[in-house]
């Protein structure tokens, strides 16, 4: 195949380099992998990691290349046998081709020399194991010996070998395959999903960095419901993230049913990612309802309630965080924020609502209010569609409310008028509990619409009763 006038012009002559470099040390050399996968897609990024096998050494046709391109980086991962040359923005990968082998108790390979079958073999997905020759005579012809091309036509996730042995060599690979079809939109094909099912309890022997990085691309593709409703059904899902598995099902009593909280969840997921392609921001939206299982109770008015589960929730999250490998840092705290403020919006509707209660929301989720109303939104998530109008009607109102007291009481990046310092110079107080006392009570008063934000009325306050505060 001739593809020279379908690829970026750089790709096209570092190609060019790579095939002169592979013929000087008499190495064939092919493009193999997602670069290839993505072309006959036609998603091809700018500025791709590009994978290159050789019938050779990797690193020593990596070391000459880097020699032949100016200005280039290279980095030799010799535990590894891969090198890579960085040349702009492109990083190219070169490894040997190889045959791999697999213990049952470790994901780690017993790797040795092979041939470019071998290599074709070892690859998870049929559409993986497309390549292109850059050989003298062969330059930009098509490797295709499981079938890949039909499979990226008929859009299917399918294994070049038998999936159970595919999957038992490296159970990371039936993540892999879920995540595919859900950036792809892709489906798997019968015989390698029943292997997925049957396999699921393999993924134990796999690292949580490694499953956390699978389940992000996940969270991260066009409609996340279609990855995470397969992890379901391929009984993936409850061997890593079981509270999720737990939102699943429907109790019914005295003729009274609640939603499934599960596919809710998924619902509110999609919904976030029609809008905001922020990873934290689709957890928080994963992570809403996660305690809505331990908080259900059934009342004979109320029918099925679920009170506090914000709050548990939020005290759920950095366990979650911890034991799947996510970060507990400022983005951890950003979905603990979310999932504890989520009910609030809707509280705020009626009309005899006061300002300070707006205060307070906007003073509790700071910069993040934006952020929390989308949230919100998207959690409406009813088949009736005079209820949802209903329902986004109410969040405008909210939302003016909001706009109308934070431009009147600026409480975004709300910092307290007062300083301690200054606290302690105007009372003369050495560093004691009262300084504290006093900061709170400013921003109590603020907060509660006694006086406005600014120094001069936070310094009156204090001067006028600091009799209380001192007593």
């Amino acid at each position: 195949m001739n593809f020279e006038h379908q690829i970026p012009d750089l790709h096209k002559s570092v190609f060019r380099v790579i095939s002169k470099t592979a013929s000087s040390l008499d190495q064939p050399v092919y493009v193999v992998g997602g670069y290839v996968r993505d072309y006959y897609l036609d998603r091809l990024k700018e500025e791709p990691d590009i994978d290159f096998v050789t019938l050779g050494s990797g690193i020593k046709l990596a070391e000459q290349l880097q020699k032949n391109i100016p200005d280039s980086h290279l980095s030799v991962f010799k535990q590894f046998g891969t090198a890579q040359v960085k040349t702009g923005a492109l990083e190219l990968e070169f490894v040997g081709a190889r045959k791999e082998s697999y213990r049952r108790n470790s994901r780690k390979p017993l790797v040795e020399d092979g041939t470019l079958e071998d290599d074709q073999l070892r690859r998870d997905f049929t559409i993986n194991a497309l390549s292109w020759s850059l050989n003298e005579g062969s330059f930009g012809v098509l490797n295709d010996p499981f079938g890949g091309l039909a499979d990226l036509k008929a859009k299917l996730i399918r294994t070049p070998v038998d999936p159970e042995q595919t999957f038992d060599d490296d159970p990371l690979r039936m993540m892999r395959a879920i995540r595919f079809a859900s950036q792809l939109q892709f489906e798997i094909e019968e015989k390698t999903f029943k292997a997925i099912q049957k396999m699921a309890p393999r993924l134990e022997i796999i690292s949580k960095e490694r499953i956390i990085d699978e389940l992000n691309k996940i969270v991260l593709s066009p409609k996340p419901s279609v990855g995470f409703a397969l992890l379901f059904s391929s009984g993936l899902l409850k061997e890593f993230f079981h509270e999720m598995h737990n939102l699943h099902g429907v109790k019914e009593k005295n003729g009274h049913r609640h939603k499934d909280n599960f596919w809710h969840t998924l619902q509110v997921l999609d919904n976030v990612a029609e809008v905001s392609d922020d990873l934290w921001l689709r957890w928080a939206a994963i992570m809403h309802d996660i305690a809505k299982p331990p908080t259900q109770k059934f009342d004979r008015e109320a029918g099925w309630t679920f009170h506090g589960h914000d709050a548990l929730g939020a005290k759920w999250t950095k366990s979650i965080f911890r034991r799947l490998g996510l970060p507990l840092d400022e983005r951890m705290h950003y979905v603990r924020k979310l999932v504890r403020l989520h009910l609030r919006p809707i509280a705020l509707v009626s009309d005899i609502v006061s300002d300070s209660a707006v205060r307070r929301l906007i003073f509790d989720a700071g910069d993040d209010i934006d952020d929390l109303m989308t949230l919100c939104r998207a959690d409406i998530t009813s088949k009736n569609e005079s209820k949802v109008k209903r329902y986004m009607e109410n969040f405008n109102k909210v939302e003016e409310k909001i706009e109308e007291v934070e431009k009147k009481d600026r409480l975004r990046k709300w910092k307290n008028p007062l300083s301690g310092e200054e606290i302690m110079n105007a009372l003369d107080l050495e560093p004691c509990k009262t300084v504290g006392d006093i900061k709170d009570a400013v921003k109590e008063a603020i907060l509660n619409g006694d006086i406005p934000n600014d120094h001069d009325a936070a310094f009156d306050f204090m001067m006028k009763n600091k009799e209380e505060f001192l007593n």
